[in-house]
């Protein structure tokens, strides 16, 4: 298939290769891991307080009210729960079990781009070094209350990512002084053809102006060119965002269900 000319519905091995990165993302990247029925957590006591880098993350068939134990059985020496469920089916399932316990839920859509690929459009890869400042201003702005060791893990936690997948790229967009604006994460597997782009984001003054298009559209075209027709990323089910993704050629085929306790 050319991956650059791919257009229409996702494919029927769409849904199932997102489903496969994301789960292999999460134990790559982890710098710790244990088992249990159905899942795994996914565990790094360098950024312990972020719940992207610590969680139970549900891939398979689970006892739902089974779960809010295991939750406090691996993830009790931290200061927050968080679990990750792959899949409608089962995420509805362990939803009134991990309600009961305190958690709340919020719906995380998995959406394939399904084409044309743009043609790049002036983003470009940058080094973390370049992001340390742009995303901690970010994070200040979305999340005031949090105190800045909070922010620094927030912005220090994208090192571990290189862990996640074999080829990882940090793109950004710059203004006319050249300062970071916008950016994002693109995640490549060329040997199963699948790539994620993840955490896009604009910084405030700069919405509007294309440049969370710019870095979107050169991650699609740096995916396809990579031999990855399956280009995925996911988006918050009660958000704006996941409405420009979908006017972008995005088509929601999965959902992460999420539950979080402080």
């Amino acid at each position: 298939m050319d991956t650059a000319a791919r257009t229409g519905t996702p494919g029927p091995e769409d849904p199932a290769r997102a489903r496969a990165f994301l789960t292999a993302f999460a134990r790559r990247k982890a710098a710790r891991t244990a088992d249990f029925p159905g899942g795994f957590a996914a565990l790094d006591d360098a950024h312990a307080l972020s719940y992207g880098d610590n969680h139970l993350l549900v891939d398979g068939p689970t006892d739902p009210e089974l779960l809010p134990g295991r939750a406090e059985e691996l993830l009790g020496h931290l200061p927050h729960r968080a679990v990750q469920i792959i899949g409608e089916e089962t995420g509805r399932a362990c939803a009134e079990p991990l309600k009961r316990a305190g958690y709340t839920h919020a719906e995380v859509l998995v959406m394939i781009h399904t084409g044309p690929v743009p043609e790049r459009a002036g983003a470009r890869e940058v080094e973390l070094p370049a992001l340390r400042g742009p995303v901690a201003e970010s994070w200040r702005h979305f999340l005031p209350g949090a105190g800045e060791e909070v922010v620094r893990t927030l912005v220090e936690r994208r090192d571990a990512r290189r862990r996640g997948a074999p080829d990882v790229r940090f793109l950004a967009s710059h203004d006319e002084w050249g300062q970071v604006v916008s950016w994002g994460d693109l995640y490549l597997d060329p040997a199963t053809g699948t790539a994620q782009i993840e955490d896009l984001v604009t910084s405030v003054p700069h919405l509007g102006r294309g440049h969370g298009g710019a870095v979107l559209d050169t991650a699609l075209r740096l995916a396809a060119e990579a031999g990855c027709p399956t280009r995925f990323l996911t988006a918050f089910a009660d958000d704006w965002p996941r409405h420009w993704y979908e006017r972008r050629g995005f088509v929601a085929v999965d959902t992460v269900h999420c539950f979080e306790r402080a």
